[in-house]
């Protein structure tokens, strides 16, 4: 029933992962029921089938990009929309079994992302320790409880899961890396619009037309749209087919986001909404702050110029 909150969550499992720990961030979520799925298009595909009422999957991190295979799921298939996004700080840390030392550390599991972004930490702490590529955070975290592995580099919540020590924290060669979820659902009306709002497209533009992408950029630039992120994904049609990925500022319920929606729908070859949700709110007041609409492009500023062209229109010229 729409409008109805969702209790049925699935995430990109498995449990004790940076994916879990954004999906409990989600008040609905604490409160309702949380099942891991083996990979991206499974969490998806358990909302298309209504198994899950919504699934959080990750979107892009700051060091490593876009996820792709989430682009591909969210361009495939039935339709889905993203009601709410997640950032979340990337804080590995290094767990053990209690009684383990940090000089007795001869192997350490971690998933590949988590070594590489460890990798100067691991060097001058680590040195001659072997690191085992596992499948996820969540798996290095329950080889080493289960005394498979010496230590693990591993999300807080896997540490606290599997009951391991901590023997080190923050050991991210970058202290500000974040990684972006995004809770989605199947369609239905998107959230209201909060004055902070971001819009998520996928846009297929005329590939035997020049200038096409430009076309695209120009719709969103004259009514004030800004592009905080664009990305583009090959569409496996053919070499050089791609499908390019759009996060404007502004709701579909604005009347300059709606225009610049009009106005691609107009000039692509085709345009799938991926939502109109709020923007990630920092607790502590930290990231970006608003983009305001430039002058003369605010909701006001076009029922005004809407107004003035009724009246042209009436004859009425005073």
């Amino acid at each position: 029933m729409p409008g109805t909150p969702p209790t049925r969550f699935v995430y990109l499992g498995p449990e004790g992962t940076f994916a879990e720990q954004a999906l409990r961030t989600v008040p609905a979520a604490e409160h309702g029921s949380r099942t891991p799925a083996r990979s991206v298009g499974e969490a998806l595909d358990c909302v298309r089938a209504g198994e899950a009422d919504a699934a959080l999957v990750p979107l892009e991190n700051s060091i490593g990009g876009a996820v792709g295979v989430t682009l591909d799921e969210l361009a495939e298939g039935d339709p889905l929309v993203i009601t709410r996004e997640v950032i979340l700080p990337v804080e590995f840390v290094l767990g053990a079994r209690p009684g383990i030392t940090l000089e007795s550390v001869r192997d350490v599991a971690a998933h590949p992302q988590a070594s590489t972004q460890c990798r100067n930490w691991l060097r001058e702490h680590l040195p001659d320790a072997t690191v085992v590529d596992v499948l996820s955070n969540g798996a290095a975290a329950a080889g080493a409880a289960a005394g498979e592995y010496d230590a693990a580099i591993c999300a807080p919540i896997g540490a606290a899961r599997h009951r391991l020590a901590v023997l080190a924290d923050k050991i991210a060669d970058h202290p500000d890396a974040v990684t972006r979820f995004a809770l989605v659902s199947r369609p239905g009306p998107p959230p209201p619009p909060t004055g902070d709002d971001v819009t998520s497209l996928a846009v297929y533009i005329a590939h035997d037309r020049v200038g096409a992408l430009l076309s695209v950029l120009m719709e969103l630039a004259v009514r004030g749209v800004n592009l905080s992120r664009i990305e583009s994904r090959p569409t496996g049609e053919a070499l050089g087919r791609y499908v390019f990925f759009l996060d404007g500022t502004g709701h579909v319920a604005d009347v300059r986001m709606g225009e610049a929606l009009q106005g691609l729908r107009r000039v692509c070859a085709d345009v799938r909404f991926l939502g109109s949700y709020p923007r990630h709110r920092w607790v502590d007041g930290a990231g970006e702050r608003p983009v305001p609409a430039p002058a003369g492009l605010s909701d006001a500023d076009y029922a005004d110029a809407a107004a003035w062209l009724a009246r042209l229109r009436r004859g009425e010229l005073t």
